[in-house]
């Protein structure tokens, strides 16, 4: 049987659409509807729009792996330069003529402790004393007793007041050494005035014929009577290190001196504490109404007598009205808590 054709109108756009029904002789039928253009532009668009988030999202991932690649490169250049510098450190130490030592400290520690004197300035207003006494019970009594009238030259009494004096100590102190490569530290070397030596070091050491170069500064270290010399170059110190005694024309004969390595430190951890000092005080509210000495005389005299609450006098420093000057507070006697002034 011939296929008939129908048309229809569908809402809401009213398109007309052609329906071929197909009939058997049992009068069965299917319906066989073409799919319509715009079906297909749609089904292209969600297809393109699917294609474009999949580029985006490649994209991402791309510009996420350069980042990486770009860490990681960063990361490669300080590794390359820790290790070139820590190659020069190498070869200083190496410079270090070995020789035998006797270890007789504490094991156990997983770093290295020293002894640090310490010197804290402390300024000072006018019209003020510091006083230190030999003993802290003494220095305990005084500040109980707070207020003290104090009898001055013939018939003139004036009042101070005792405070105590709280210092900022280090309780830990964490240094990053290091050896310097254009650096050397001389020692060995003689008592004589600071200028010519100097100068007498510098003129030897910047000499090729004694295996030195040009010099950028000659430095002495009073506290260690030792002489810090920087060379402009930093292939000069590590020759000289390995060298280690030098004979240098001293005081109009030969002297030798000794060369080690020079060490740079920082400070990379630093812990403080507020303390009171046990022994020293402060006395405020002095007036100027006689001459530095003299009144100064007249107040560690009266501090002294027992009869006030004194006692033997250790150090005292007094600053009248107008003036400026500081006290100098040094570390701790070995084995004690006292402070020294």
């Amino acid at each position: 049987m011939k296929p008939k054709q129908y048309y229809f109108f569908t809402k809401p756009q009213h398109r007309r659409q052609q329906i071929t029904i197909a009939m058997s002789s049992d009068e069965d039928f299917s319906l066989v509807i073409p799919p319509t253009t715009e079906e297909t532009l749609e089904s292209i668009k969600a297809l393109i729009n699917n294609y474009k988030a999949k580029i985006k999202l490649g994209q991402q991932e791309e510009s996420d792996l350069m980042e990486q690649i770009l860490r990681v490169e960063e990361a490669l250049e300080e590794e390359k330069a820790r290790n070139h510098h820590l190659k020069q450190q190498n070869n200083v130490f190496s410079a270090v003529p070995e020789r035998k030592v006797a270890f007789t400290g504490l094991t156990g520690k997983d770093r290295q402790e020293f002894d640090m004197e310490t010197n804290i300035v402390y300024p000072m207003e006018g019209g003020t004393a510091f006083i230190t006494f030999e003993e802290e019970v003494v220095a305990s009594t005084i500040l109980k007793m707070q207020k003290h009238e104090v009898k001055v030259g013939r018939g003139c009494r004036i009042t101070v007041e005792a405070r105590p004096v709280h210092l900022m100590l280090p309780r830990l102190v964490e240094i990053n050494s290091e050896v310097s490569s254009q650096h050397i530290l001389i020692s060995s070397l003689p008592k004589m005035e600071i200028e010519p030596l100097l100068n007498k070091l510098e003129i030897h050491f910047s000499k090729t014929k004694h295996g030195g170069g040009e010099v950028e500064k000659c430095e002495m270290l009073p506290d260690s009577w030792t002489v810090a010399l920087t060379f402009l170059r930093n292939d000069i110190a590590k020759g000289l290190i390995e060298t280690e005694h030098h004979d240098v024309n001293l005081q109009e004969k030969t002297h030798r001196v000794r060369v080690t390595p020079f060490l740079n430190g920082t400070i990379t951890n630093l812990v403080t504490k507020m303390t009171a000092c046990p022994r020293t005080l402060l006395l405020t509210g002095i007036p100027t109404i006689m001459d530095r000495e003299t009144l100064q005389d007249e107040l560690e005299i009266h501090f002294q007598r027992s009869c006030h609450g004194g006692g033997e006098v250790a150090a005292f420093l007094y600053n009248p009205l107008g003036q400026h000057t500081s006290a100098v507070f040094g570390g701790p006697p070995k084995n004690t808590d006292k402070e020294t002034e």
